[in-house]
């Protein structure tokens, strides 16, 4: 079987948690699909894109550059398909064939957490907060730049959830 070793999508260096690389058959044709778990951030990043350019290194140290649609597969950990039509089947003979009618997709969420994912890269999202506080907390609320009241924020929010969520 096949083993991806790296993948760079429109230049820049992807860390890729587990792959699978094979073709797809279906009846209208071929395609080389290559399924990744990254982070939140680069499904983010990347989802609404439509075409991307893909260099994807293999372990035995093939190269395969090109251009390749995406869909982004919801639910589960955060991963990418990208996939590309074939012609020539013959030019990936060592890949896994897999029919559209089969159950036997490579399964590369297995033996991964989204606890381990979050480690290598935590994802940020924007809230709104609705408080009511004594004014000078207001006051100094008003002085400060959004970037250090959300790393206040950050920072009592994590004091708290140690205090609280000892086992």
């Amino acid at each position: 079987m096949v083993k991806v070793k790296a993948v760079k999508i429109d230049g820049e260096d992807i860390h890729i948690f587990n792959s699978a690389i094979y073709i797809l058959e279906s009846s209208s044709g071929y395609t080389l699909d290559l399924d990744i778990i990254v982070s939140e951030v680069v499904v983010k990043k990347y989802r609404n894109e439509e075409n991307l350019i893909v260099e994807i290194e293999l372990q035995d140290g093939r190269m395969i550059t090109s251009y390749m649609n995406l869909k982004s597969l919801s639910g589960g950990l955060p991963q990418l398909n990208l996939f590309c039509e074939i012609s020539d089947v013959s030019e990936y003979i060592d890949f896994q064939i897999v029919n559209e009618n089969d159950l036997s997709f490579p399964n590369i969420e297995e033996g991964i957490t989204l606890e381990e994912i979050r480690k290598y890269e935590m994802p940020n999202e924007k809230v709104t907060l609705k408080l009511t506080l004594p004014i000078d907390q207001v006051e100094w609320l008003k002085k400060q730049k959004s970037k250090d009241v959300a790393e206040v924020i950050k920072e009592a929010i994590y004091d708290y959830w140690e205090k609280n969520n000892k086992n």
